[in-house]
């Protein structure tokens, strides 16, 4: 008989940034991040393990992937498969809800929903800090996509205790507004980008230690609710990290003219007296922490450069969870 499961996990936003591998294999990073889940962007998966299916199948927003992408899926199931002692194979579906004309990632959401699919499917009952150790396997940032709010990925000594632990649910006014500058194929990909970094930076040596102090500066502020201390350790860590970039060969640099556009409309509104600190991942794109209450004031600001389309108000998101009958319906993901 077959086991399904129908899933959604939001992404996130690192605050403390988790860039650099110490294992590449098992995806366990040089430092401890901390990150934002998000209620905007998010992924809905449907797993379906059944005897009678020859080999795994995976469908994005309802088109089916090539052999590259499957085999990815297929290598991450196995962690599952091997964990259940089985040979299933499975059909995946996946329906994206982050905007197109954003160009943002969706790994966090992606594996994160994944594996919380393929755990409900095969009645594993992994506790979702285990499950975070899975989910990095698939995407270093999707272990802290398990967990909603506020969320630290401790880097750990192993592969069994990188996991990810819940800090604060952030129900608070916070939120962030993303602006998506562009969508081009990036020229130097994460995860080059991040080796290169690591092995060729003499600035990296300097930026693991400093996060080390930021990510318990931030969860002090995180704590005491002080926005205005979260957003300039947020802003500092981003600012630091893309640094390490500038001092890797050959140099790189993710940064577009607009992103500075966006960087300076930031520092303006703060000049001004509306608290809002910036932050960027590996990517042109920028994202503006703030109160939510602000968030529409922020956007009006950002209008006078960027078209509606490239700006996302977003409060902070929930967890991992499974979806209702109403939701599934949509898919026509029916039992």
């Amino acid at each position: 008989m077959p086991k399904k499961a129908y899933v959604r996990a939001h992404t996130n936003i690192a605050l403390i940034k988790y860039w650099g591998k110490r294992d590449e294999t098992d995806f366990l990073p040089m430092n401890s991040s901390l990150s934002m889940t998000l209620d905007k962007l998010y992924t809905d998966t449907m797993v379906v393990f059944d005897e009678a299916l020859p080999k795994d199948s995976f469908y994005l927003n309802g088109e089916k992937q090539g052999e590259k992408e499957t085999q990815k899926i297929s290598n991450f199931l196995d962690l599952f498969r091997e964990e259940k002692n089985t040979a299933m194979r499975a059909r995946v579906e996946s329906i994206n809800h982050v905007p197109t004309a954003a160009g943002l990632a969706s790994s966090a959401s992606a594996f994160a929903a994944l594996a919380g699919a393929a755990n409900l499917a095969l009645g594993l009952d992994l506790d979702p800090q285990r499950l975070s150790t899975f989910a990095r396997r698939g995407s270093g940032s999707a272990t802290r996509s398990i967990y909603g709010g506020f969320v630290e990925w401790d880097m750990g000594t192993c592969s069994d205790d990188s996991f990810a632990v819940p800090v604060d649910d952030a129900g608070w006014d916070i939120g962030i507004v993303i602006v998506a500058v562009n969508q081009k194929a990036k020229e130097v990909s994460s995860r080059i980008g991040m080796k290169r970094t690591v092995e060729t930076s003499p600035f990296y040596p300097a930026w693991v230690e400093s996060a080390k102090r930021d990510i318990l500066d931030i969860k002090a502020a995180i704590a005491a609710k002080d926005f205005i201390r979260l957003g300039e350790i947020t802003e500092a860590n981003g600012m630091k990290m893309h640094g390490t970039m500038l001092g890797a060969e050959p140099p790189f640099s993710y940064w577009e003219p607009d992103s500075i556009v966006a960087i300076k409309t930031a520092q303006a509104l703060r000049k001004q007296g509306i608290a809002c600190y910036v932050t960027m991942d590996a990517g042109p794109n920028v994202k503006v922490l703030c109160r939510l209450s602000q968030a529409e004031t922020i956007k009006e600001a950002l209008l006078e450069h960027f078209t509606e389309d490239k700006l996302i108000i977003t409060k902070p998101g929930k967890g991992i969870r499974e979806l209702t009958a109403a939701e599934r319906a949509v898919y026509n993901w029916n039992d």
